[in-house]
């Protein structure tokens, strides 16, 4: 990748429930469907991309606010060479639940999806390019970022209030089935161990998995490997160690599939998110990824 397209992320460790990424350039940055177990928002700045969110495919631009639940499935992706760029913000899922919970919208103090997968609301995209330049401002008081945080997010579910429809039945089958994948993610899994746990048989499990979830479970185990990659990397950890210990079987198949869904090499992610020398807790801001 050449310094326009490649990522440019940031964290700080002060606000460790948050994380931002932005691209200057997406023509060459292309994603699998994959699924977060964060929730996701960000600002298409330049251009026109195609967003794909569960079974539904939509052309997206500049202005447009787009934002991901925890688990739905989803990709954004260039629209025939066309240029585009965007910025996101990933915000740990307790987080903004326990702000939804303060704002009256969560009474028992659980997760309230978003009905609309992007919105045109310019105050929510004026306010989202806004909160991303104060929380990479090396400059900016921690109380600053935690205020503009707090209000933003305030505005978020003020402007997009939570459905009130009802949620799909729970299918308690197939969510054993995920659980025992999240928990054994990073084994070598068989289909016969995870219908066992799941009590169903292989053909409705295969049918009834990417159905529910959008994934199938071979899908679904990869991006529970990477998610589990992820929070290594940030950890420092050496890349071909996390490779083995998310259960890849070599560390090329680990470099495509993380690219895959995060549209950056492990190298570059956990590059981008090392202390700078010139501030030992965290870069002062973000800052291209070459390698």
């Amino acid at each position: 990748m050449t310094a326009a397209t490649s990522p440019l992320f940031w964290r700080d460790p002060a606000l460790a429930f948050i994380e931002a990424r932005t691209i200057a350039d997406g023509r060459k940055v292309s994603y699998s469907l994959h699924a977060h177990e964060h929730f996701s928002i960000g600002a298409i700045t330049s251009g026109r991309s195609f967003y794909h969110y569960g079974a539904d495919t939509f052309q997206i631009g500049a202005g447009t606010v787009v934002l991901m639940n925890p688990g739905d499935v989803h990709a954004c992706n260039p629209i025939e060479n066309q240029p585009w760029s965007y910025q996101m913000l990933y915000i740990d899922t307790p987080w903004l639940t326990e702000l939804q919970h303060q704002l009256g919208f969560s009474a028992d103090q659980g997760y309230r999806p978003f009905d609309t997968p992007h919105t045109q609301d310019a105050v929510l995209y004026r306010g989202l390019l806004e909160l991303y330049q104060i929380l990479v401002d090396g400059q900016a008081e921690h109380l600053h970022k935690q205020t503009a945080l707090v209000s933003y997010f305030s505005d978020v579910q003020q402007r997009l209030n939570p459905s009130d429809t009802p949620l799909r039945e729970v299918n308690f089958k197939l969510e054993r089935a995920a659980e025992y994948i999240r928990a054994h993610c990073t084994e070598a899994l068989r289909l016969e161990a995870i219908c066992q746990a799941a009590e169903l048989s292989p053909s409705y499990l295969i049918r009834a998995f990417k159905q529910y979830y959008g994934l199938t479970p071979h899908a679904f185990l990869l991006n529970q490997r990477i998610q589990f990659a992820r929070a290594q990397l940030r950890e420092g950890q050496p890349i071909a160690d996390v490779a083995l210990a998310a259960g890849f079987a070599d560390q090329a198949h680990f470099q495509r599939t993380f690219k895959q869904h995060f549209a950056a090499t492990p190298g570059q992610y956990r590059e981008a998110l090392k202390p700078s020398a010139n501030n030992p807790h965290w870069p002062p801001a973000t800052r291209p990824l070459n390698g």
